[in-house]
């Protein structure tokens, strides 16, 4: 066995970078062809590239996701994808976990998500809510997707103001 065979992967949790909105956008709509998650365009990518993490192996972008802000005291993580091949390593919670030290380094109370996989969500903390608890304000998104207002996709919040 060769030397580079033994060679540690790089692994990296850091912002996002306008290099990586292409691969994050076939990342997003690789899952969103399967109906896992909701399809992002190249246009909102580019426009929120500043939101994004990305979790990185050597050059590989392997998972991504974004804070979003919506009001003082409210952001959503959105977008959070992680390839099949990585996922079940705590990937996913890692990059949930740099979105909610952000919104606790900006003083934001709560975050919420909406998403096909409540399970997921719940182990990191969030708590189902019904969506008429959330803010009308949330919905100025919704209403330009291809699913609204059926999408099925369920709402959990979380407190991260303690």
């Amino acid at each position: 066995m060769s030397s580079a065979d033994n060679k540690e992967k790089k692994l990296i949790l850091r912002k996002a970078t306008i290099e990586e909105v292409e691969k994050i956008y076939r990342l997003i709509n690789g899952f969103a062809s399967k109906d896992e998650m909701l399809p992002r365009s190249l246009s909102e990518l580019y426009e929120n590239i500043r939101d994004f993490y990305v979790f990185m192996e050597d050059t590989q972008l392997i998972g991504c996701a974004a804070l979003h802000i919506f009001w003082k005291d409210l952001a959503e993580i959105k977008s959070l994808a992680v390839l099949g091949s990585h996922q079940r390593r705590g990937i996913g919670k890692k990059l949930v976990s740099a979105c909610m030290q952000e919104a606790k380094e900006l003083r934001i109370a709560k975050m919420f998500v909406l998403t096909y996989s409540p399970e997921f969500f719940e182990k990191c903390g969030f708590c189902r809510i019904e969506k008429a608890e959330l803010p009308q304000k949330i919905w100025s998104e919704c209403v330009k997707c291809h699913k609204f207002p059926d999408c099925g996709e369920i709402p959990l919040i979380i407190d991260i103001s303690k």
